[in-house]
C-alpha cells in the first residue's frame, strides 16, 4: 500500500509540473491580487518581458482583444515577447488591492477617484492627468437597460421609483461603475429641481432614496450586476451604455433607455510608478499605455460600445449612441473629492439612505 501511495504521489506531482509548464508558456495569465510578481528584473529573459494589469471588471474583454495587437507591435520594434498577467475586479476593490501590494504595472479603473487613492498612497508619483485626454482611455454614459419591448414603460429616473419596479444597481462601496450610476441619479435630481428654481440636494437625495427602495440586488461590480440581469432578474438595470450596446449587438433582447438627464463617464488608465520601477518595466508599460490611445485600440473600445476619446473614431461610431437631452459631468456635482466625501464617505448620503431603508 505504501509503494502504491508513493507512485500516486509521484504521478500527481508529475501532472502538476506539466500543468505548470503549460501555463508558463501562455501569453495571458490571471494574476492574483494576493500574489506578488517577481521583483528582480535581471531574472527575466531578454526575450520576454512581463506586464501586470490591474483592471476593473468591465474592461476585461476589450483588453484581451488589444493585447495581441500590442504584442505584435512590441515584438517588431524590440524583438521582445510581452507576457500579460491580468486581474479584473470591481474598481474600488482593485484600487485597494494595488494599494495593499498587488504589484500592477498598469491600473485601468472605472474612475479617477480610484486612481487618486493609489496616488495618495505614494504609488503613482507623476502627474497622470497630463497624459493624452487627461489620462482617460474610454468614455460612456449612464443608461438604463430594459427587457425587449420595454414592458414597464421606463423612460426616466422617476419611473424607477414606481411600486413593483425591480432595479439592479451595483454597490458603490465596492464598484466604481456604481458610483457613476449613483452620481447620475443624484445629478439628475439636482437638474430636475433646478428646473423649478435652483438645484436642491434634498430633492436629489429623496429621488435616490426612492430608487434605492426598489433595488433588487447590490452586486459587487458592474459586470456582476449585468450578469444578474442576464439571468432574468430585475426589470431595469442602471449601467454603462457600452454594456448595453455590446449585449444588444450580441443578440440579447434588451433595449437601451437614455434618461433626459445623465452623466458622462470617463475611465482612466495609468502607469503605477512604484511597481514599474521595482519590476524594470517602465518602458513597455508606458508604450502599452500609449497604445491604448491608438486608433487600433480605440476602435476595439468603440466596437464594444464605449465612446472613444479619439474624436475621429467617435465620429465614425456616432450612430450607435443615443444622446440625452442634458449631459453633465462630475464637476457639476463639485468634483470627485466632494462627491467621495459627501455621497460615499462614512455617514454620507449613501450611508444615510441605506440606513434609512433597512
Amino acid at each position: 500500500m505504501k509503494n502504491n501511495g508513493q507512485r500516486q504521489i509521484s504521478l500527481a506531482t508529475l501532472v502538476s509540473l506539466l500543468f505548470t509548464a503549460v501555463l508558463s508558456g501562455c501569453s495571458f495569465t490571471e494574476a492574483s491580487p494576493d500574489s506578488t510578481p517577481a521583483s528582480d528584473a535581471s531574472s527575466r529573459s531578454a526575450e520576454t518581458v512581463s506586464l501586470t494589469i490591474g483592471g476593473y471588471s468591465t474592461i476585461k474583454e476589450e483588453f484581451e482583444a488589444i493585447f495581441p495587437l500590442f504584442q505584435k507591435q512590441w515584438k517588431e520594434k524590440t524583438g521582445q515577447t510581452v507576457e500579460f498577467k491580468q486581474s479584473y475586479q470591481a474598481s474600488g476593490a482593485q484600487a485597494q488591492n494595488i494599494i495593499n501590494g498587488f504589484e500592477a504595472d498598469i491600473a485601468a479603473l472605472s474612475l479617477e477617484g480610484d486612481i487618486d487613492k493609489i496616488a495618495k498612497a505614494g504609488l503613482i508619483t507623476h502627474e497622470w492627468k497630463e497624459a493624452p485626454h487627461g489620462g482617460m482611455i474610454t468614455g460612456s454614459i449612464v443608461a438604463l437597460g430594459v427587457r425587449a419591448g420595454n414592458p414597464k414603460a421606463i423612460e426616466d429616473w422617476a419611473d424607477l421609483t414606481k411600486p413593483g419596479i425591480e432595479v439592479l444597481l451595483p454597490n458603490p462601496k465596492t464598484s466604481g461603475g456604481a458610483k457613476w450610476d449613483v452620481n447620475a441619479i443624484y445629478g439628475a435630481g439636482l437638474k430636475q429641481s433646478a428646473e423649478a428654481g435652483q438645484p436642491d440636494p434634498a430633492a436629489a437625495k429623496k429621488m435616490l432614496s426612492r430608487i434605492y427602495q426598489n433595488v433588487k440586488t447590490l452586486d459587487k461590480s458592474g459586470e456582476e450586476s449585468m450578469a444578474t440581469f442576464d439571468k432574468g432578474v430585475g426589470d431595469v438595470i442602471i449601467t454603462y451604455e457600452n454594456e448595453l450596446i455590446d449585449r444588444i449587438k450580441s443578440g440579447k433582447n434588451y433595449e437601451e433607455v437614455v434618461p433626459p438627464y445623465t452623466i458622462a463617464i470617463e475611465n482612466p488608465a495609468v502607469v503605477v510608478d512604484a511597481y514599474v520601477e521595482k519590476h524594470g518595466t517602465r518602458e513597455v508599460a508606458e508604450a502599452f499605455l500609449d497604445f491604448l490611445w491608438s486608433a487600433e485600440a480605440q476602435r476595439i473600445f468603440a466596437e464594444s460600445g464605449f465612446r472613444s476619446v479619439d474624436p475621429e473614431i467617435a465620429k465614425t461610431y456616432a450612430n450607435q449612441y443615443k444622446q440625452p437631452a442634458s449631459l453633465f459631468d462630475t464637476n457639476y456635482l463639485g468634483g470627485w473629492d466632494k462627491v467621495n466625501k459627501e455621497l460615499y464617505g462614512n455617514g454620507g448620503i449613501w450611508d444615510q439612505i441605506v440606513a434609512g431603508n433597512q
